[in-house]
């Protein structure tokens, strides 16, 4: 596939220059064997003016408690490793939910993040697109893998989200390397349905097309926290099935 057909994909899916857009994929289902090709029409609709983001967690690693921004690999997929390690990005420090991103607005979204004690708290990316004019882009991987959905889930706690606090080993991306606690996410007992946000969209704010060969979603931040928060206050457990 062309780049100019995937530029007009994700036009088509509503992706606009200057949006600021956080981007879960499944590469393998989008059927491109080449990850640039999908980076470089992602960066020409999003236009100089534009910011992409990509959620680089690691909450995998080995050992727990020690991260590395510079070399710490991310376990969400190819192509978010393939972003983090790519000449240009930048990552956010977070021992486990880093994201990494490139364009206009990227210090913005990313340079605060290390104020946060929890997984998606308020200086997050995953928390600033739930207030802002942000986008979410589901890249041939369906509606779950939605990791801002931690942030609307952290603005009324459910009962399985947060485990005991954890001290992490951290060396930023200027090799300084320090100590500090945060309080992780468990999701013990429990099995995630974020697609079941779906369900409670209209076909004004959640969009669906076609980007390489796979349905795609597309939606604004706000319209997920409008969504799913007065759904999770008046069922905690509405966004997880228990085991």
């Amino acid at each position: 596939m062309e780049q100019s057909s995937l530029v007009s994909q994700l036009r088509a899916l509503g992706l606009a220059r200057g949006d600021v857009v956080m981007v879960h994929s499944s590469f393998r289902s989008l059927g491109i064997r080449d990850p640039e090709l999908i980076l470089r029409a992602l960066l020409e609709v999003l236009g100089e003016e534009g910011t992409l983001l990509m959620p680089a967690l690691s909450y995998l690693q080995e050992p727990a408690h020690i991260h590395d921004t510079n070399r710490t690999p991310t376990c969400v997929g190819f192509l978010p490793e393939y972003f983090r390690c790519r000449i240009g990005t930048l990552r956010s420090v977070h021992p486990t939910h880093s994201v990494c991103g490139v364009g206009a607005q990227v210090h913005a979204w990313l340079d605060d993040h290390i104020e946060d004690r929890t997984p998606c708290g308020p200086h997050s990316p995953f928390h600033k697109l739930l207030h802002s004019p942000g986008k979410i882009l589901m890249l041939g991987c369906g509606l779950e893998p939605n990791t801002s959905m931690h942030a609307v889930e952290e603005h009324a706690p459910p009962p399985y989200l947060f485990a005991a606090p954890m001290v992490y080993t951290i060396t930023d991306a200027n090799g300084r390397t320090f100590t500090k606690e945060y309080i992780p996410h468990l999701f013990q007992n429990v099995i995630q349905r974020y697609d079941r946000v779906g369900e409670l969209f209209s076909d004004k704010t959640l969009s669906k097309g076609m980007v390489g060969q796979a349905a795609s979603y597309l939606m604004r931040g706000e319209a997920l926290l409008e969504a799913a928060l007065p759904r999770l206050r008046s069922d905690p457990f509405y966004f997880v099935d228990q085991q």
